[in-house]
């Protein structure tokens, strides 16, 4: 009789204790848009990245010889919000960055243009620079990726590291196509020597030509 006793007891005490929520997998809410990796290295491509923060396109950029490819191209620069924000109070890239490099082809002809260049929907490329202090040896690695879904670690030994690290205005990235953030980086004197030592240089050469 008392067994039967104990177990009506348990039988009540289980019933009146709170269900248990299964609990929800752990998330970065701080950087939601931090990068992601495969195993095997490599980017997982922000498939949202034209919902980030726009910061400026080029036309027919090059850094090196011009090549002739029979068409005009924009490249698109967005960055994720979070990464934006922190530039915004310290005028550098905080760790977790993300810039992504569209490459648009250009048009002329179409619906009213009659002058000028406007942007198609044909993406020609894409690139990432990501900065990952902890993963990376120099804090920062590019990844392209062409079909948009994963991105491809670049090697190191590519000359997009060291045209960044010799030229970039601001932690090895070209703020000085960045108008906006250009400015801030002056105010906040986080612009690299070498780019302010090239800047000089090419100041004293537009002077002399006058």
């Amino acid at each position: 009789m008392k067994r039967a006793w104990i177990l009506i007891a348990l039988s009540v005490l289980v019933v009146g204790l709170p269900a248990v929520k299964p609990q929800a997998s752990p998330s970065n809410d701080s950087n939601p848009n931090a990068p992601i990796y495969t195993q095997d290295g490599n980017l997982k491509f922000p498939a949202n990245y034209r919902e980030w923060v726009y910061l400026t396109s080029g036309v027919d950029m090059s850094y090196g010889p011009a090549m002739n490819m029979g068409h005009s191209m924009f490249d698109n620069v967005f960055v994720n919000p979070e990464a934006y924000k922190g530039f915004l109070q310290t005028g550098t890239w905080p760790d977790k960055t993300m810039l992504v490099l569209e490459e648009r082809k250009a048009g002329s002809k179409g619906s009213i243009n009659k002058n000028g260049h406007f942007q198609t929907g044909e993406v020609m490329g894409r690139e990432v620079h990501v900065k990952d202090e902890a993963r990376f040896p120099g804090k920062w690695a590019f990844f392209s990726s062409d079909e948009g879904v994963t991105g491809k670690l670049l090697p190191t030994d590519m000359d997009c590291y060291s045209c960044h690290a010799q030229h970039g205005a601001v932690d090895t990235t070209f703020v000085q196509f960045y108008p906006t953030l250009l400015e801030i980086a002056k105010k906040k004197n986080t612009l690299s020597a070498a780019y302010v030592k090239e800047e000089s240089r090419q100041a004293d050469g537009d002077k002399k030509k006058q």
